[in-house]
């Protein structure tokens, strides 16, 4: 069974979702017909090892890439739009509007202070967060005026989570937010996102490969080979404080 057990409404619904690279017999099929349901506030860990088909299933959630036949709808106020088919124009302002990424390079602008850089993101908004009250959500407020060159590696992918938030997203997508970075660096990146999923109510979905992290989750979908293979619930969650790889 891959739909959450709850009665929140869907912010994500898939069916018979595929993707193929190529043609003929160097054909490479990323997805192979892949149900999902992700409910409104729920925080989901994708696991699997690399070329599972993982990101291929964000990014095509998020709006980054299409499918190449199924379904994948998202809904807003209560109304379902079909990604699956979508035009450019329309899936710019999806992305602009409702998601937030995170990925495992931050790409900021070094010669920007932490601030300036979600500020950046904040211009582009109907409804922004303050910059400020953005970091300090990720715990950066004393280090809001330092450039990104001042910044350690955990102390840039938290402003990058900052920035994906400042926007207030309906969901925030994170790929392999860890993956550069030390067990004890990657659990303060791990807490900050908890805390958007917490008090903002964040749908959130976080790719991984790294099996600890999925005990913080809601709900854990693993993957093999294009395919979900497993999902299940944690009755008991473990906050990323408790986390250790």
């Amino acid at each position: 069974m891959l739909a959450p057990s709850t009665s929140s409404p869907s912010v994500f619904t898939a069916r018979a979702l595929t993707k193929t690279y190529g043609e003929g017999e160097t054909a490479v099929h990323a997805l192979r017909g892949v149900d999902l349901d992700i409910v409104r506030g729920e925080f989901v860990v994708l696991l699997g090892a690399s070329g599972s088909g993982k990101s291929t299933l964000l990014n095509i959630l998020g709006g980054l890439d299409t499918a190449t036949s199924g379904s994948a709808k998202w809904t807003h106020d209560g109304q379902e739009h079909e990604l699956i088919g979508a035009g450019d124009a329309e899936l710019t302002r999806y992305r602009r509007e409702h998601v937030g990424f995170v990925f495992q390079f931050y790409n900021l602008i070094p010669s920007l202070t932490a601030e300036e850089n979600v500020a950046l993101v904040t211009d582009l908004a109907d409804d922004p967060m303050d910059p400020a009250d953005a970091l300090a959500l990720v715990g950066l407020a004393p280090r809001r005026h330092h450039f990104v060159s001042q910044l350690s590696g955990g102390e840039q992918q938290r402003v990058a989570i900052a920035r994906a938030i400042a926007k207030r997203p309906e969901v925030l997508l994170c790929d392999e937010p860890t993956g550069a970075l030390d067990c004890a660096t990657g659990i303060m990146v791990l807490q900050a996102i908890e805390r958007v999923n917490r008090e903002l109510g964040t749908t959130t979905v976080v790719i991984t490969h790294n099996a600890p992290i999925a005990d913080m989750a809601d709900r854990v979908l693993r993957l093999a080979d294009g395919r979900i293979v497993e999902s299940h619930a944690n009755e008991h969650k473990v906050p990323a404080s408790s986390l250790s790889w």
